[in-house]
């Protein structure tokens, strides 16, 4: 309860740091705070439930669809921590405090679910080529629970996946998780009406493939974060463009753009100004812009007067 109250406090900080930094985030921690908790409760007491009646009912889909659940939860803890570190005021060390941290959990997330389509994958052949008696009733049952267990924890992170690669991650495993569980009462509904025991293995790996294609494009996204890319959201050309368009500037160069955070970003540039140096109006004006058009919330440039001998031809 202690760390209820200390994640608490924080939030405060960080409400009032995310209001003059512009409300890219300033919704998203209070909120899915709670959706993180309630979202890894339900679900961990459904992978119990749903592994247990997998072994009973022989189901390699329900086993398959209890490992998938059991990745979500694991993703769903690493992106709560990740929030609740980000957070954390800025310290001398860490100047831009532990906001990173969500970047390496929405990585984290893919590589474990990786592992879970391999291990899914490895179980589904072996079952293709060994068939085995499953119990369809039960699996058709199990399995509807599951759909609505999902669908109630991608519903309380719907509202965030816009603005934050992290609960964009959590509510992508949950809709994900959903459709999974669907298609094993699918599978279900097959076996116990036709008896046909290749439905079993076949519907785990349909699922694995699911997993799979979203995993692919988290785990881009989040290693391009990572090495510090331009978020996807950002395009460098036409941030170069305006700023090359303001009043009394000739020419940009060194334009750093880079994320912090699944939510921050920061750009630093020097502006070849010939005329002088514009003023303060003039670079609370240009943050101002930066932040309206291209979110870019942490703006740093650099006014040179003239030609810079380093510089070469550059």
């Amino acid at each position: 309860m202690a760390h209820a109250h200390h994640y608490a406090g924080h939030h405060h900080h960080g409400h009032g740091h995310a209001h003059h930094h512009g409300h890219g985030h300033s919704h998203a921690p209070k909120d899915f705070g709670r959706a993180f908790a309630i979202g890894i409760a339900l679900n961990l007491g459904f992978v119990v439930v749903e592994a247990a009646y997998g072994f009973w009912a022989n189901s390699m889909a329900l086993l398959a669809d209890a490992g998938h659940n059991l990745s979500d939860v694991l993703g769903l803890v690493l992106a709560w921590g990740a929030t609740v570190l980000a957070k954390r005021p800025p310290s001398r060390r860490f100047s831009y405090g532990l906001r990173g941290t969500t970047i390496l959990a929405a990585l984290a997330n893919a590589v474990i679910l990786l592992v879970a389509v391999a291990f899914i994958v490895y179980h589904a052949v072996m079952r293709l080529i060994i068939p085995d008696l499953v119990e369809g009733e039960t699996v058709i049952i199990v399995a509807t629970i599951g759909i609505v267990i999902n669908g109630i924890t991608a519903w309380m992170f719907a509202r965030g996946r816009e603005r934050d690669l992290n609960v964009r991650g959590a509510y992508l495993h949950m809709v994900a998780d959903a459709l999974v569980s669907a298609g094993v009462v699918i599978a279900g509904v097959l076996i116990a009406t036709t008896g046909w025991l290749w439905v079993d293995p076949v519907a785990s790996l349909v699922v694995a493939a699911l997993i799979f294609l979203a995993t692919v494009d988290l785990a881009r996204e989040s290693a391009s974060m990572a090495l510090g890319g331009v978020p996807r959201s950002i395009d460098p050309e036409a941030v170069e463009a305006h700023l090359e368009g303001m009043a009394g500037v000739e020419r940009v160069h060194d334009l750093h753009i880079w994320p912090t955070s699944t939510t921050d970003t920061v750009l630093t540039a020097h502006l070849t100004m010939p005329g002088g140096h514009p003023g303060d109006a003039f670079l609370a004006e240009a943050q101002r812009q930066l932040h309206d058009r291209f979110g870019i919330g942490h703006v740093t440039l650099q006014i040179e007067l003239g030609a810079d001998p380093d510089c070469g031809g550059c």
